[in-house]
């Protein structure tokens, strides 16, 4: 049973489990099944807490089935840069190493009230600073696509669990592309929410806008699943929504074709590898000959760097400034330059971040005024070797640019706009390419609808790997 468990949907699951006919404990033996036999290729969760879930478990189970949420005792992994209370929460940092917190973060608290069964901590780059997984507590995380290449990052650990099977849903967050290019990278979705969408916190800075917490699924009726399984309002999160009128899993459950939608191959923002760029173009001919039109066109983002780049250096020096002398050693070179950064940040450059910020939400919201949707790459390239620590790193490119690679999904995250991922094709060479689907401000409810057009209209419906040893 277990190997057919895996293989079935979260909603299939779920569906058991609010039913009867499958208990939390057969669901945490099958996902711990998975894990013994994949995750020593793969390491996407490194540290478990089975004993914790299944104590959980029983909680639940004292409950009747219909008051245990949405998702009825699914088991789910958190992203290791989120505290689970009692369980050991790294941060993929030595100076982190044996931290375990008292208290869980909101969203965890949301997830469990909602019937959510945590088991493990997915791995993580050191404090989430970069689009590749590794860090010196752990080791890398590796693509099950092909284990000598990079899945991504930071929630490369749970993009690669969900891809594997060694979960349904996984939790992540994003801040340059942390949900995005792991989804692109391992062949599965994701939703980055518009601010306050999903609770979480408490955090060194509560009310920023450009890093959110969100949902991994392999396909966009599991993310809906998850995603109402997130949203709620905390007094101890800085931003927060009510539950939207309907519910995600209602808006995927009718899909509705985006009349006209912009593409754009780079967002004039960076540049794109070709083979990701025929990837794309494929999945635009195949959107237009569904009946939709497709517009070469974009925002103006030229100050999309000005905007990204000041708040990410403030909060890396809001979390770390302080220790950074007693822990220089202990931190990775491109985490010491963004502190630094931080520490080092003028007032005018503060105001003019702010000024670039208002600039380009204002743009944006009236860009998409005309289109449904803004449609581009999730991902610049392709999956890279895991050795290479950032796009660049062997060619010399100093520590200073080890996210400019990921300019593509930044230049997002500054438009707050919310943002569906998805799988479009494959190179040459078989490794999955994502599109982002980017939405109306505040327009999970449509984007959930248009994703699940797109989906059905690719025809792209990624199945459970199965993990061969590389060479």
């Amino acid at each position: 049973m277990t190997d057919d468990l895996i293989r079935q949907s979260a909603r299939e699951v779920v569906a058991r489990l609010a039913s009867g006919d499958l208990s939390p404990h057969d669901a945490l033996d099958a996902v711990r099944a998975r894990i013994e036999a994949v995750d020593p290729l793969v390491n996407a969760l490194p540290t478990r807490c089975f004993d914790r879930a299944r104590r959980h478990a029983d909680r639940l189970m004292t409950r009747p089935i219909g008051e245990r949420g949405v998702l009825a005792g699914l088991p789910v992994p958190i992203k290791d840069l989120t505290a689970v209370a009692g369980v050991r929460n790294t941060h993929g940092s030595r100076l982190r190493e044996n931290f375990v917190p008292e208290r869980s973060d909101v969203i965890v608290e949301t997830l469990e009230a909602q019937g959510a069964v945590v088991y493990a901590m997915s791995n993580t780059p050191e404090f989430g600073a970069g689009g590749n997984t590794f860090n010196e507590v752990f080791g890398p995380t590796r693509n099950p696509h092909d284990l000598h290449l990079t899945p991504g990052g930071s929630s490369g650990g749970a993009a690669a669990a969900v891809a594997t099977g060694t979960a349904w849903l996984a939790h992540g967050s994003d801040l340059a592309g942390s949900l995005r290019t792991p989804a692109s990278f391992c062949g599965i979705t994701s939703l980055r929410p518009s601010p306050g969408r999903i609770a979480n916190g408490p955090s060194v800075m509560p009310f920023a806008v450009h890093s959110q917490q969100g949902p991994m699924a392999r396909d966009v009726a599991d993310l809906a699943l998850f995603a109402d399984a997130m949203v709620g309002e905390s007094p101890r999160a800085g931003l927060g929504k009510p539950p939207p009128r309907e519910s995600f899993r209602s808006a995927a459950a009718a899909p509705k074709a985006p009349r006209r939608v912009a593409y754009s191959v780079d967002l004039g923002v960076t540049e794109t590898a070709p083979e990701v760029a025929r990837v794309c173009s494929r999945a635009m001919d195949a959107l237009e000959r569904d009946g939709i039109s497709v517009v070469l066109d974009h925002p103006d983002l030229v100050d999309a760097e000005m905007a990204f780049d000041i708040p990410r250096a403030l909060l890396f020096a809001a979390l770390l400034g302080d220790e950074l002398d007693g822990a220089r050693d202990l931190l990775k070179p491109e985490l010491v330059w963004n502190i630094e950064r931080g520490l080092s940040v003028d007032g005018d450059s503060v105001r003019a971040s702010l000024a670039a910020q208002a600039r380009i939400f204002d743009l944006a919201t009236e860009f998409m005024s005309d289109y449904d949707l803004l449609i581009c790459p999730a991902a610049s390239v392709l999956p890279f070797p895991v050795e290479e620590r950032y796009v660049g790193y062997r060619a010399g490119l100093p520590p200073s640019d080890y996210y400019r690679w990921l300019s593509i999904a930044a230049a997002v995250s500054v438009t707050t706009l919310p943002v569906i991922t998805v799988p479009c094709g494959h190179s040459d060479t078989g490794l999955p390419v994502g599109i982002q689907l980017v939405g109306r401000p505040h327009g999970e409810l449509q984007l959930f609808a248009h994703a699940s057009h797109i989906e059905q209209t690719l025809g792209i419906r990624p199945a459970v790997i199965d993990v061969a040893p590389h060479d």
